[in-house]
Formats: structure tokens, C-alpha cells, sequence
């Protein structure tokens, strides 16, 4: 497939235009025209570099790209040594961070219901889905069940003063500790991320309500693991997830 192409089909897959991202979405550097085998990854970074070329890939394609809009523009460092690696390879990177984050059939908030078995029940804004557990739950059945199914214990906090089962919970992936607010005014149980803040457990605390985060890393994974097991369904090409694992 054209590097091009693909860039376009994936972009309206995700109704990319649609989101204000701190990173560009699409092709971030271009290499070789034509794309017949991909390696995704949540993060770019060496080690998957060095596998696409170590496996002969035309593509990366990750969830955390390169060049954020706040970081430094120079070219040194890890970066240049990054940039140097895929453009003498000619190999294309392609990055999409909220519109895989966020899109309703294989977005990573989407996937996090889908795996703890929580019905989706709506928004309260793009990045906070909200949904019920057919049966209450408590607070230490789902921790045990995070830890079996994303392969790491969470960081879990309670107030001593609560001991209600979970019923109603709201989530966000990755580094979505800020959004707590917005899911305690919106008046949940519990509330799951990917990161935690000093100032998380206190307003977990505050506001009555159960806190787990689950790891940025592990609840990014599904998302872009989907997206490539679509194209290679839909258009046949070759694509691998790499799990860099990374214990954030």
C-alpha cells in the first residue's frame, strides 16, 4: 500500500481531523513509498526501531509519536539518534494519540471497557466515558481482576470512611489522573486511569470515591493492537504488535 494511502485511511478510520491534539496525528516521517509489512507499539522509542529494521518493516506505527508540541525542537540526543535510525532504514512513522484514545469501535477507553466488562453508558466529556458493572463490585475483586487482565497490580487508594461496592465507574487511559473532578462531579463510585498524581489521592479522597490506576502503558495497548489487527483484516498487510513493556 502507498504510505500516503494508508496515512488517509487511517486518518478517516479515526475521524482524525476531528481532534486538537498536542501531536501531530498521520505521518510524522516519511520513508518508503510502498508499505507491505508494519511494526506498532504504543511508544516510539530504539528498541522498536531496531526491531522494525531487525524484521525488514516499511512502517512503525505507535500511539506516542515523535516532535510534541511542547518539547524542545532541537535535533540532539536520543532524538537525533532516533531520527537517524529510521530515516537511514527509509522506514515511515506513522502516530495517532487521541483519535486512538478515543474512537468508539477501537479506541483504548473503549477497549478498557470491553476487557472489565463494564457497559458503556455514555460521556461526560471526550476523554471520560462512564458505564455500570451488571453486578456491583467490590473494590478488591477489581483490583484483582486489573491485575489479572493488564498483567500488573494497580495503584488503588480508598477512603477508610467508604465500603459500598462499585457500581457506577468512569475511566480514562493513560495519563488521565487530571479528569478526576470531572468524574466525581459527575457522581461515580470509582474512577481508573493509567497515571496518579500526589494530588489524585486527595481528591479521591474528598470526594468519597475509589481511585485505581492501572499503568499509561497497560492501558494503551489494546488500542493500537486493534488498529493494526483491522488493516491487516481489511487490507491484508503484514502488521505485529511489539509490547516495549514499560512499567508506567
Amino acid at each position: 500500500m502507498n504510505n500516503i494511502k494508508l496515512e488517509k485511511i487511517i486518518n478517516k478510520k479515526l475521524n482524525s481531523n476531528k481532534y486538537k491534539d498536542n501531536i501531530f496525528n498521520g505521518l510524522q516521517i516519511e520513508g518508503k513509498k510502498e508499505i507491505n509489512k508494519i511494526i506498532t507499539g504504543v511508544s516510539i522509542c530504539e528498541d522498536l526501531i531496531k526491531i522494525a529494521i531487525l524484521k525488514k518493516a516499511d512502517a512503525i506505527i505507535v500511539h506516542h509519536g515523535m516532535f510534541w508540541n511542547k518539547e524542545n525542537k532541537v535535533i540532539n540526543g536520543i532524538k537525533r539518534k532516533r531520527l537517524k535510525l529510521i530515516l537511514s532504514n527509509n522506514i515511515n512513522l506513522y502516530c495517532w494519540h487521541l483519535p486512538l484514545d478515543c474512537d468508539e469501535k477501537i479506541g483504548n477507553n473503549v477497549q478498557i471497557a470491553k476487557k472489565l466488562d463494564i457497559k458503556i453508558m455514555g460521556k461526560i466529556n471526550y476523554l471520560l466515558l462512564w458505564g455500570i458493572f451488571k453486578n456491583s463490585i467490590s473494590y478488591e475483586n477489581l483490583s484483582n481482576t486489573i491485575k489479572k487482565l493488564y498483567f500488573r497490580k494497580p495503584f488503588f487508594y480508598k477512603n477508610n470512611n467508604i465500603n459500598h461496592k462499585i457500581k457506577k465507574i468512569s475511566w480514562c487511559s493513560g495519563k488521565g489522573q487530571n479528569l478526576i473532578l470531572d468524574a466525581a462531579n459527575f457522581g461515580i463510585d470509582a474512577f481508573l486511569t493509567g497515571e496518579v498524581s500526589e494530588e489524585t489521592v486527595h481528591y479521591a479522597n474528598e470526594n468519597n470515591i475509589y481511585f485505581f490506576s492501572a499503568g499509561h502503558h497497560a492501558t494503551e495497548i489494546d488500542g493500537i493492537k486493534k488498529l493494526g489487527e483491522w488493516l491487516n483484516k481489511k487490507y491484508y498487510i503484514d502488521v505485529n504488535f511489539v509490547n516495549i513493556n514499560n512499567p508506567i
